[in-house]
């Protein structure tokens, strides 16, 4: 199974929870709380907010995506990069999620101290981040790709604990 498919199962697991505890919490990616003076994005962006949505993020995956030298990812297909959730799709990989390996463990050491299940789009934001790790473990060699790798398995079990806690409700502290 490759990791898109992966991504696609646990995006969509996700859609169908429907069990969410709302108290308060630190915020896992302030980036996403914070305004941009140089863009029109809206505060927080959020891709799935149905289905639907889940399977265009899918789509997003699939095509194929460009990383630039200064990290900035964009969708190659022009047809996809031109409807209005690819702007989203977009603010949210290049403003939001981390990309430096320090940030990314910090991530991994707050949702393994998080309480309770993921709100949604911290939950899509997490995935969003475990497919740009995999991007980065792929293409690094060396020391490097072993980094990497460490943080990608790390956001994996956060995922799977986090999938694990939704579904057994009463089993989650």
């Amino acid at each position: 199974m490759c990791w898109k498919t992966l991504l696609l199962l646990l995006l969509y697991y996700d859609a169908q929870a429907t069990l969410s505890h709302r108290w308060s919490r630190a915020v896992l990616f302030p980036a996403a709380h914070r305004p941009k003076r140089s863009s029109s994005v809206p505060l927080n962006p959020v891709l799935q907010s149905s289905l639907e949505e889940v399977e265009l993020l899918y789509e997003f995956l699939l095509a194929e995506l460009e990383i630039s030298p200064d990290l900035k990812i964009s969708i190659k297909d022009e047809e996809l990069s031109s409807l209005r959730k690819a702007s989203d799709f977009r603010a949210i990989c290049n403003d939001v999620i981390p990309k430096s390996i320090p940030d990314i463990r910090r991530l991994s050491a707050s949702l393994s101290n998080h309480p309770g299940i993921l709100k949604k789009e911290d939950f899509e934001r997490t995935a969003l981040t475990l497919a740009y790790t995999a991007y980065r473990t792929a293409s690094s060699q060396g020391h490097q790709k072993d980094i990497w790798a460490q943080s990608l398995l790390s956001l994996f079990h956060a995922l799977r604990h986090d999938l694990m806690r939704s579904s057994c409700p009463r089993a989650s502290p």
